[in-house]
């Protein structure tokens, strides 16, 4: 196979790292760009075993959970130090503490299930068709999610909103961050909840089926307003994204994959830039806006991807 190009890098980069946090699926939109665009670019940039283009989609998924990790970085520290005083003390009482323990109980399914299905469904999947079907179902489903989604369980407006951090072991006063009070509430779900939405990132091995997307719907099933349904799925994404990477990165030095390594360097830095303006924007687009503009866009360009391939044969 071809090494991938400086542009091709680029383009692919931009795109990963828009589609990634965007809930429209980015193994998608990687399949269904260059088939689309056809020509050197269906060639160089094709999903197949050791192909050199999946090497570089792994390198700029890292650069996207590296993107996360520093916008959510005073979440995580929350986080694993409350991972740690758990585990120091032998006890969950504080919101920190729980959502820990939330966080790795909802991620364990869907790292089972992609150490023994990713490889045979991205082999068996990862082609255009079945890529612009999964994209249209896609949208079918957040579309759906946002007509028969329950509303969130609390009617309190989140300025009333009253935050409890007496199991903390400082009584000193201090002001709430709005982050916080979002983790407290993450927080209170149950572990069942919790499993059940890191559960629906399973689908996402699916190429079209957007993993923020599904998992986000998952949120809004379980009574999440929009605004926390997204904020869980970037955490729950993060550790998933970044163990992947760890796994399959090695791939990406092979004497064969040698050609493409400065272009995967590019790639992933804009894949991290463009992760870290994607997350940026949507935590304040979904403060007050929903998924039905992505449930189009995933209908139409699924369909038109279909439409595109049975009247030029390109698949």
């Amino acid at each position: 196979m071809s090494a991938v190009s400086y542009l091709e890098s680029i383009v692919v980069g931009a795109l990963q790292g828009v589609s990634e946090l965007f809930p429209v699926s980015s193994l998608g939109h990687s399949v269904l760009v260059p088939a689309l665009v056809g020509g050197s670019w269906g060639r160089d940039l094709s999903i197949g075993k050791d192909s050199p283009y999946l090497a570089v989609l792994v390198a700029m998924h890292v650069a996207t959970a590296i993107a996360l990790i520093l916008f959510f970085r005073r979440d995580w520290v929350r986080i694993v130090t409350g991972l740690w005083t758990s585990i120091r003390r032998r006890e969950v009482r504080t919101a920190d503490q729980r959502l820990a323990w939330l966080l790795i109980l909802a991620t364990i399914p869907v790292g089972i299930a992609g150490l023994l299905l990713e490889s045979l469904l991205r082999d068996v999947l990862g082609k255009p068709v079945p890529s612009a079907i999964f994209l249209a179902l896609n949208g079918g489903v957040l579309y759906a999610a946002e007509k028969f989604s329950r509303k969130p369980a609390s009617a309190v407006s989140r300025e009333e909103e009253t935050v409890d951090f007496s199991a903390e072991d400082t009584m000193m006063m201090r002001a709430v961050t709005v982050d916080e009070a979002t983790d407290v509430r993450l927080s209170k779900l149950s572990v069942k909840e919790a499993v059940l939405i890191g559960s629906a990132q399973i689908l996402a091995l699916l190429p079209g089926i957007s993993r923020s997307g599904i998992t986000m719907v998952a949120g809004l099933r379980r009574g999440l307003d929009h605004e926390d349904a997204a904020r869980f799925a970037w955490l729950l994404a993060t550790p998933v994204i970044l163990a992947a990477g760890a796994l399959k990165m090695p791939s990406l030095f092979t004497p064969e994959n040698k050609p493409s390594l400065g272009p995967a360097l590019v790639g992933s830095v804009v894949a991290f830039a463009a992760s870290y303006i994607s997350v940026r924007f949507l935590t304040k687009y979904f403060e007050t806006r929903t998924l039905t503009p992505f449930a189009i866009y995933c209908a139409v360009a699924g369909i038109g991807s279909l439409i595109f391939f049975a009247v030029s044969g390109a698949a």
